[in-house]
């Protein structure tokens, strides 16, 4: 049984569960997440969706699992609140980061129950398409109700958020997180328009062309034997070898701790320039060449996975495909359609605008209050008009450079902007005594270890930036420093990232109603696909949907999140 729109307009939020069957059931819910009527059965999740169109957000397990098929039949939903990828947030603001995210886990807590173990991660990165031995989501005990697991999480997580350090701001960080979830999915289903045409032209003007068996194309070839010669006659380097790369190297008296680019550029050896050449091209082979292009490019379209959150400081990242690295040469085949265009827009100077932001330091916010050059005011307020100085100190303070020339850069950051420093070095102290620290909104940093350190925290309940949770077990001097310049780095791109997801959830709503597509997201950049008689208008929405997070997140202040923007026809021409 279905109900007219006029039936669903008293509800402003309508719970979804899929069956073990994919069957749906719904019902509507009061302002504490209770049933406010009758549980309704649909055939599928998508009936049920489009059976309701006014409800203005539906409250379910997963974006993943159930909006791909909606999207597949035409329906988008406005807002959602995505269950797994709240208790996420919650569990990690809770202190318990790591600990299983899915519905059947936060059942399972609430029961005092063994909680089962989220599913393996799934690599796609040379073959997009699902495997039919992938594990499926955690399945629910038997006997237990999809609607009335979800309902209970859902109410628990309701309660948690009134008790976050910031009630309020962790609402907007959930509401933030599941918008993306919803913009993940349309992006993958959009896809990036591609020229395969121009890809394979200029993979094979930089490569050349491939042999017979599947070895190396041509140039990389040349490449190989232009290496091996440098070092003698009967000489052979395989360039993709690092370690036979140093052995050259040492029999000719050069000793190299690595083969990165900028170690091999101190080097005065005929090696070095065919080497580094290879390394770039071998790169493009192998990351964006002939086998990415048939796995990935399909009708036209680059469709990546988006995976919403996926990096500890709240970064988006990808299941495959490299979309967060397409490099420059390859942005020539990203193509607006015949009469369409790409409006790309870059979040200028974000993470020193977060800063200023976040801080409330004023003499920081008023050099981020216009759209001009954020490091040229800087330097006219610290640094004697000096722009390279500037810049150094305010990314030094936040990375964690505090020595050398950094350390008297931040002296003088920190008599001119002492609220802004000392927001950082607050961050930087919690991580080396093993606090919990959370950006603005209340993203939490994960314990000691996830991030490669040494070895977990028992971290206590703290505000933003630190607080007054005692240390976790016994660190290494040396571990206690790195967790330091993490965590100091971590409230200021972790609050860029929550700021970048609202932004994106405003684009959406502001691009609704029109054929514009959001079609790519990369921390401070978008890309939109329009009609090139709505591209002025997909750029004043850009504009727009910056503002709106701006004001949501921190109130009227004078921070001027600036975008640079183009628009082009072809990606490779925007910057």
């Amino acid at each position: 049984m279905t109900e007219s729109a006029e039936d669903v307009r008293p509800h402003e939020r309508w719970a979804l569960a899929e069956t073990a069957g994919g069957r749906a059931l719904v019902c509507p819910l009061d302002g504490e997440g209770r049933p406010a009527g009758p549980v309704r059965e649909e055939e599928s999740p998508a009936a049920a969706v489009r059976a309701r169109p006014g409800v203005a957000r539906w409250v379910w397990r997963s974006t993943a699992a159930v909006y791909p098929a909606m999207l597949a039949a035409g329906l988008r939903v406005e807002r959602c609140y995505e269950v797994e990828a709240a208790e996420a947030l919650l569990l990690g603001h809770e202190g318990l980061a790591g600990s299983p995210r899915s519905l059947p886990a936060a059942w399972a807590r609430l029961h005092r129950l063994p909680e089962p173990p989220d599913p393996p991660a799934v690599s796609r990165e040379t073959d997009p398409q699902p495997s039919l031995f992938e594990a499926g989501p955690v399945p629910l005990p038997d006997g237990v109700d999809p609607l009335e697991a979800l309902l209970e999480v859902y109410g628990s997580q309701l309660a948690r958020t009134r008790e976050a350090v910031h009630p309020d701001r962790m609402r907007l960080l959930l509401a933030g997180e599941s918008a993306g979830t919803l913009v993940a999915a349309e992006m993958t289903r959009a896809g990036v328009p591609w020229r395969a045409d121009l890809h394979r032209e200029l993979l094979d003007e930089l490569l050349g062309e491939r042999y017979a068996g599947g070895g190396l194309p041509r140039r990389l070839v040349e490449l190989e034997e232009e290496v091996s010669r440098a070092f003698g006659p009967g000489a052979r380097v395989r360039p993709d070898l690092p370690a036979e790369v140093l052995q050259a190297f040492a029999r000719a008296g050069v000793r190299l701790g690595s083969t990165r680019a900028w170690e091999l550029e101190k080097v005065d050896h005929p090696a070095v320039a065919p080497l580094l050449r290879y390394k770039k091209l071998y790169r493009l082979y192998t990351a964006h060449g002939w086998t990415w292009l048939r796995s990935w490019v399909r009708d036209g379209r680059f469709r990546a996975e988006y995976v919403p959150g996926g990096a500890a400081s709240g970064r988006w990242t990808t299941n495959g495909g490299g979309a967060l690295q397409i490099p420059k040469v390859v942005r020539r085949a990203v193509v607006a359609d015949p009469g369409w265009r790409l409006v790309v827009a870059d979040a200028a100077q974000m993470e020193p605008r977060v800063l200023a932001a976040v801080s409330g330091d004023p003499g920081l916010m008023a050099a981020a209050s216009t759209e001009r050059d954020l490091y040229t005011a800087l330097s006219e307020r610290a640094f004697s008009g000096d722009r390279d100085q500037a810049k150094l100190a305010l990314l030094g303070a936040i990375y964690g450079q505090t020595s050398g020339d950094g350390l008297r850069n931040l002296a003088a950051l920190r008599k001119r902007f002492p609220a802004a420093v000392a927001y950082v070095d607050e961050a930087a102290r919690a991580g080396e005594e093993g606090r919990l620290v959370r950006t603005y909104l209340g993203r939490t940093c994960p314990p000691a270890g996830t991030e490669g350190e040494d070895g977990p925290a028992a971290p206590e309940p703290d505000a933003e930036g630190g607080g007054d949770g005692g240390p976790g077990p016994r660190r290494t001097e040396a571990g206690a420093r790195a967790r330091g310049r993490f965590t100091r780095n971590f409230v200021v791109q972790g609050s860029a990232a929550d700021w970048a997801v609202l932004m994106l959830a405003a684009l959406r709503q502001r691009l609704a109603g029109t054929r514009s597509e959001l079609v790519f997201f990369q921390h401070d950049e978008v890309i939109v696909h329009c009609p090139e008689d709505e591209a002025g208008q997909a750029a004043e929405a850009i504009r727009a949907a910056g503002a709106q997070a701006t004001r949501v997140i921190f109130g009227e202040i004078p921070v001027n999140f600036a975008f640079s923007t183009a628009v082009v026809e072809c990606y490779a021409d925007a910057k």
